[in-house]
């Protein structure tokens, strides 16, 4: 189910299944910003990545000597969330533990994950609570898709990222099966501008660990128009588009990162997880706005 959120200028759409933003649209220019899904390139939108960002090492990992499997990213994307609050400017899901997702992930939790427009600026919202006895071991994210470019007439490569901060940046390469190899290589120094170019994909994401800016921006050179993302309090972010000339990036604030090729596949030791305590509620959000 397709729910809403419409104002003077902008519309927002999410679907139940995986609380996945499907549209953020520019009204007066008929302008969608997010990806559309065209199952030929990638088809998906703006998943939502729970209980792990990822991959893990032969798809398993272990919790207290048991061996549990689990897929890249997560099962909430694929889950159906409840729609539990619907107001003008904004809409909250939930997602809590059932026979199906205890048999993957032996915790009790809720997810909340609310979607507030204000003006030009949509906000995503993460609730986890942590329902069990015992501390629960999670990681959570982002991943939303916009279309590169904006406009016809333009090229991808007339695109960058802009952060916030000057930055001098290596990203963590990652195997083919989607793991931390434990390289690295240096993509910017001393710089706040990233030049969009598909030969970055050609070795899966771009993965950045600690970087010293909270915002950053996606621009042109041959327009004014921009998205400014907000994600504090989010430790890693991920760039990431198909192989190929994908018309789209998507930029994904992570709290977690993907497992390292060889570890030990223990959840509690895996880098990027977060702890919880029983009852404890864990949030973060992180913003997208359209200039």
């Amino acid at each position: 189910m397709l729910y809403y959120l419409q104002n003077y200028n902008f519309k927002v759409g999410v679907e139940s299944k995986g609380a996945e933003l499907q549209h953020f649209v520019k009204l007066d220019e008929g302008l969608e910003f997010i990806w559309q899904a065209d199952p030929q390139i990638w088809g998906s939108h703006a998943p939502n990545l729970f209980p792990i960002v990822g991959e893990l090492p032969e798809g398993t990992y272990t919790y207290e000597d048991e061996i549990f499997a689990l897929k890249r990213h997560g099962f909430a994307r694929h889950k159906e969330f409840k729609l539990i609050e619907e107001e003008e400017d904004k809409l909250v899901f939930e997602l809590e533990d059932d026979e199906e997702t205890l048999q993957v992930y032996p915790f009790k939790f809720r997810l909340l994950i609310a979607y507030k427009l204000e003006n030009n600026k949509l906000s995503v919202t993460y609730q986890v609570l942590n329902r069990d006895k015992k501390g629960m071991y999670f990681s959570i994210g982002g991943h939303p898709g916009f279309n590169v470019p904006f406009y016809g007439g333009e090229q991808y490569e007339d695109y960058f990222i802009e952060f916030d901060k000057e930055e001098t940046l290596h990203r963590y390469l990652l195997t083919d099966e989607g793991l931390q190899s434990g390289d690295t290589a240096k993509v910017l120094e001393h710089d706040r501008v990233l030049p969009l170019k598909h030969s970055y994909f050609d070795k899966d994401a771009l993965v950045f660990k600690n970087l010293n800016s909270d915002k950053l921006s996606l621009g042109s050179r041959t327009n004014q128009r921009r998205i400014e993302m907000t994600f504090p309090g989010f430790p890693y972010l991920g760039i990431w588009a198909k192989p190929g000339p994908s018309p789209y990036v998507c930029i994904e604030p992570w709290c977690g990162i993907a497992g390292r090729d060889g570890e030990s596949g223990e959840l509690d030791k895996k880098e990027g997880i977060n702890l919880l305590s029983p009852m404890h509620v864990f949030e973060r959000t992180f913003t997208m706005e359209v200039l």
